[in-house]
């Protein structure tokens, strides 16, 4: 299992040389902290970072923030950007990607991938879970601009990859946004795209012909908005 997370553009094995695949256990333990998760996300809406504005952010606190900072510094997950006014210091995030590759032939940093893997996949989920279970929608996003879509096609762990790489690749095309404010449309806001892929051996031959696709048929699909929360 591998999970790729992404900042600015939004989790391939086609790496780009801004892509850092971690291999340390410490560093995925250090990682793991829920603030410095929640550090490292602020940097998808924000291309430098200082305590005060992660702890206006957040609701933590100036002092509490500069050191999670500090601490994913330690590590290398950012630096300093310079250019802070008086005692600021702004940070800058050192990778735009992370590759997490949780198959590790050392049993510690097999560990720390899972768990980090684990965590990240719970912070996405935690935070689709409130937006898909009400049908209050922030104006004109109702519908067709927010929704999910799940799908079961056949495919070879190559096809797959190419697949993500491609979604990848199409989300990058907006990343020069988050530098450049200018180039954002009116009523752009910061849109949290997530793609999972997982086979699923069990479902292996269960469809055939003549029987009606659903749910547990491989084949079947479903799809979703704010308004309907979606059917499975």
């Amino acid at each position: 299992m591998s999970s790729e997370h992404e900042r600015p553009a939004g989790p391939a094995e086609e790496l780009d040389d801004e892509t850092r695949t971690l291999t340390d256990a410490r560093a995925m333990r250090a990682l793991a902290h829920p603030v410095r998760m929640a550090l490292l996300e602020l940097f998808s809406v924000r291309e430098t970072l200082t305590a005060t504005q992660a702890s206006e952010a957040l609701g933590e606190s100036p002092a509490n923030c500069a050191f999670h900072l500090r601490t994913l510094a330690k590590y290398g997950f950012v630096h300093e950007a310079g250019g802070g006014r008086g005692r600021e210091r702004p940070w800058a995030i050192t990778n735009r990607s992370l590759n997490i590759e949780s198959e590790q032939p050392d049993p510690q940093v097999k560990l720390a991938a899972r768990e980090l893997v684990r965590n990240y996949f719970e912070r996405w989920v935690d935070r689709a879970r409130p937006v898909f279970a009400t049908n209050e929608r922030l104006p004109g996003w109702g519908g067709g601009p927010s929704g999910w879509m799940n799908a079961v096609v056949y495919l070879t762990p190559e096809e797959s990859a190419r697949l993500r790489e491609e979604s990848r690749r199409m989300l990058h095309g907006y990343e020069e946004r988050l530098a450049k404010p200018e180039l954002r449309p009116e009523g752009a806001l910061p849109v949290e795209w997530s793609v999972f892929a997982a086979p699923v051996p069990e479902w292996s031959g269960v469809a055939g012909p003549g029987m009606a696709a659903s749910p547990a048929t491989p084949g079947a699909a479903a799809s979703g908005d704010p308004d309907s929360a979606g059917t499975l």
